[in-house]
């Protein structure tokens, strides 16, 4: 890569411009949160923390944020687990249809949002589950599966099968090999993907929108209130919290990741 720089510099000129042009929105979300004024606008009228403090006395704000967490957690776990066995059995097996499931697996990554949050709700409908947050649970456990199969095919695909067969030689069985050796080996995987996972969950909107009924998540909640001019103060800065959170995860997974790596 340092090679190709130096061989057009223009690329380099470009790479900055387009993070500048990406980011720039991103950054622009915390500066205004602390804002005096409550329009959205240059100049920028004083420095406060007032709409930090007033998060906290915002009962259906602190709802909302309870709801997502439980989704996010649950959904996370399932999406984990799901990918860990569907993750070993791609890189381990080769069976009758292994590719047809794997693109199977990974749909949900390239069908448009509106399609799935809409055929998830007329299916729960169709079998008496009203819009909840268990609806919500199992829309976004569909969701996230691709990206834990994802991570932990590269866990799985460092692996070192030679251990398993050591531990079989020595009288371990195979649930118990699975969890003294693959899962120890794996675990930097596992909490990568229980982050990365949670993430996409945590922040995830239109599956929400669609099947959270009354008990709406914090993107849901966010979106309720940024039409009023009024709440927007507030929903900066909630954003900008929500922002740092997504960040420290994000980077948080891609060390357990790097050290995954390292590990196997």
């Amino acid at each position: 890569m340092t090679r190709l720089l130096r061989s057009f510099p223009g690329l380099s000129v470009y790479a900055v411009l387009y993070l500048v042009f990406l980011y720039t929105p991103v950054l622009l979300l915390p500066l205004f949160s602390f804002n005096d004024g409550t329009i959205v606008a240059f100049p920028i009228k004083g420095f406060t923390l007032r709409w930090y403090v007033e998060l906290a006395g915002q009962e259906a704000l602190l709802r909302s944020l309870l709801n997502s967490v439980i989704v996010g957690g649950v959904s996370a776990l399932l999406a984990t687990s799901l990918g860990i066995f569907a993750a070993r059995a791609y890189v381990r097996y080769r069976f009758i249809g292994r590719d047809m499931s794997e693109a199977l697996v990974m749909l949900p990554l390239v069908v448009p949002g509106i399609i799935v949050a809409s055929s998830f709700l007329v299916l729960f409908l169709s079998i008496g589950l009203k819009p909840s947050l268990t609806a919500v649970i199992l829309g976004h456990t569909f969701l996230t599966v691709p990206f834990a199969v994802a991570i932990m095919k590269s866990a799985f695909d460092e692996f070192d099968p030679s251990l398993e067969e050591a531990a079989y030689d020595l009288g371990e069985t195979v649930i118990g090999t699975f969890r003294r050796v693959t899962l120890p080996i794996v675990a930097p995987g596992i909490v990568a993907s229980l982050l990365v996972t949670f993430t996409v969950s945590f922040d995830e909107f239109i599956l929400a929108f669609f099947l959270a009924g009354d008990q709406p998540t914090l993107p849901v909640y966010i979106w309720s209130q940024i039409r009023f001019p009024a709440k927007l103060p507030n929903t900066l800065a909630l954003g900008s919290c929500l922002l740092a959170f997504s960040v420290l995860l994000l980077v948080t997974a891609e060390y357990f990741r790097r050290r995954s790596a390292k590990r196997t």
